[in-house]
């Protein structure tokens, strides 16, 4: 069940506005002053904020002001007989999703507060795609990382600049941790099967890499296996 507090102090409007949204099954919760709804909206975990401008105690811009200091995120509709274009702008300004000038009827109240939920859930699910996404594609090795999401690389809490062919290179390295790995497999991985075997471009590669994420370190991670290939580990 979606939860909204009502932050208004008319009586007559309370008892209206309460009803009709139980009834269209959300949870409701009511604060008289500005001061006790933004106390309520910084302790509680609300899915939509219905806000008067003109309160005791604390304004209703005031109030959308100090839950944007902590919430980014809730939907706030504006709920008030200011309605001028001016005070619209001060309310979307000051953090406000919608606005909503009273006399109202009650359908087209539900209509935005349908909008503002589903706006809201449209928001959440695609920043938890993106954080999902985010994270599955880091790859962490000691304190290296690398995110083929948004292609960035840190090493020692410092950002690293790589062209795309050492990128592809480290991101084969950090595929295959501790395992020793031959030129030709790297090759094959990095440049392709039909790429000149007798070249040194891996030898060449490497030491660009190198020369990018261990010169600064005394923790080096890509080492020379004599006679076999290179190995990303521990020093």
């Amino acid at each position: 069940m979606k939860k909204i507090i009502l932050i208004e102090d008319e009586t007559s409007v309370v008892s209206f506005i309460k009803k009709g949204l139980q009834e269209n099954g959300y949870e409701i919760s009511v604060a008289f002053d500005g001061l006790t709804g933004a106390k309520l909206v910084k302790e509680n975990d609300f899915d939509l904020v219905i806000l008067d401008i003109m309160l005791p105690e604390m304004n209703g811009l005031e109030v959308c002001k100090e839950i944007r200091k902590t919430n980014k995120h809730v939907p706030i509709l504006f709920l008030t007989a200011l309605g001028t274009s001016e005070n619209i702008v001060l309310g979307l300004e000051s953090g406000g999703d919608d606005y909503l000038v009273k006399p109202f009827k009650f359908i087209e109240l539900v209509a935005r507060v349908k909008s503002l939920l589903r706006r809201s859930n449209n928001v959440s699910a695609l920043e938890n795609e993106e954080e999902n996404a985010y994270s599955e594609h880091t790859y962490h090795f000691s304190d290296l990382s690398l995110n083929d999401y948004t292609k960035k690389v840190i090493r020692a809490g410092e950002e690293v600049s790589l062209t795309s062919t050492e990128y592809k290179l480290l991101l084969y390295f950090l595929n295959n941790p501790e395992k020793v790995i031959s030129r030709a497999e790297i090759l094959d991985a990095v440049w392709g099967v039909n790429y000149d075997m007798g070249t040194n471009v891996v030898d060449v590669y490497v030491n660009y890499l190198r020369k990018k994420i261990d010169t600064k370190e005394d923790n080096k991670l890509i080492h020379t296996v004599i006679g076999m290939g290179y190995v990303l580990k521990k020093s």
